[in-house]
């Protein structure tokens, strides 16, 4: 049960962190994006009322067992402090990098062969890709910047549909695909004790941060694999999580990793997929959703937007079980036909 205390601590954090990360965003946009237009008034009123779901959600979710009260209060302004010096130096980086159109300014020592043709950018403008140390320790700092401070949240409401279907298992299998930097698989940690956990991501200095992350994790692997061929057998997870990955894939490559999903995944397993919000979601969002790509480097984020996950996912053998908001965000909810014993 969350008391009155938590519940005024939890909104007081969430405030100071808009305060503490829009400063850098707003730097970044004045020296980006001269004319951006203000969003029209239906886009910030259903902007405000989808944030205060998104926090409600999570208090209650909270309140009810679900994942544990310690994670509504991970922000640390020590680390926000820390690594601010280093934050700042990137919109002035990725203005020269935008100004000259640098998207494969990538780090030299980086066998970039081994990577798809898509991989190899300067995604968001940030520095180095996603192909540097520099960027893993700074990656989930920029996340909650440019999200002000719901990034962490958003996350988050991956985790009632899986405690749902893990439920009747004990030690369930679960694959976070695109597992960056491991915030997510922590989250998972904290949630399911229990679950064998594995994380598959394309960049090796994004899991050895997740690796220092973690600590000495028992029940937690990290493979650098791409999602298009994953190493796994079939039928071998219980349960896949995925946050963030599909707007930054080409079309052809979304449909190869959603079926490389269903492979991995046992019959009347569960998937769980959080991306941005589309248009057809919250039709006053579309604004907002359209300028995006226009500020940061998103190649592959226009053709995302009309490219409905739910029916996606469809096309690669799923049965979509719910759609929910999540602010700038969705969860989609699917799961694999058939049945095991273990069901």
């Amino acid at each position: 049960m969350l008391s009155r205390i938590d519940r005024i601590r939890y909104r007081a954090q969430q405030a100071l962190q808009q305060q503490l990360l829009t400063a850098p965003v707003a730097v970044w946009h004045r020296l980006t994006t001269r004319n951006l237009q203000q969003p029209p008034p239906e886009a910030l009123q259903a902007l405000r009322e989808r944030l205060e779901a998104l926090y409600e959600r999570d208090l209650e979710n909270a309140e009810r067992g679900i994942y544990p009260t310690s994670l509504l209060f991970q922000f640390s302004v020590a680390e926000y402090l820390r690594k601010l010096p280093a934050l700042l130096t990137e919109p002035p980086r990725a203005s020269w990098r935008r100004f000259r159109g640098a998207h494969r300014d990538l780090p030299g020592d980086v066998d970039l062969d081994a990577l798809p043709g898509y991989y190899r950018r300067t995604f968001h403008w940030q520095t180095d890709g996603w192909l540097s140390e520099r960027s893993a320790s700074l990656y989930e700092l920029e996340v909650e910047t440019l999200f002000g401070g719901t990034g962490t949240v958003m996350r988050r409401m991956l985790l009632p549909p899986l405690v749902h279907a893990l439920a009747t298992r004990r030690t369930p299998r679960i694959l976070d695909v695109g597992c960056g930097t491991g915030s997510f698989l922590a989250q998972l940690r904290a949630t399911l004790p229990r679950a064998d956990l594995t994380g598959l991501d394309l960049s090796p200095p994004y899991l050895a941060h997740a690796h220092r992350s973690l600590g000495a994790a028992t029940r937690v692997s990290l493979v650098a694999e791409n999602a298009e061929e994953m190493p796994f057998r079939a039928r071998h997870f219980d349960a896949l999580s995925c946050v963030f990955l599909f707007h930054e894939l080409p079309p052809k490559a979304r449909r190869r990793v959603a079926r490389e999903m269903r492979r991995v995944l046992r019959p009347g397993g569960t998937l769980v997929l959080c991306d941005s919000a589309q248009p057809a979601d919250c039709p006053p969002l579309r604004p907002v959703l359209e300028t995006f790509p226009r500020i940061y480097h998103e190649p592959y984020y226009k053709s995302y937007l009309n490219d409905d996950l739910a029916a996606l996912l469809k096309e690669a053998g799923f049965d979509v079980q719910e759609e929910v908001p999540a602010f700038l965000a969705k969860v989609v909810v699917a799961k694999r036909p058939g049945r095991t014993r273990a069901d």
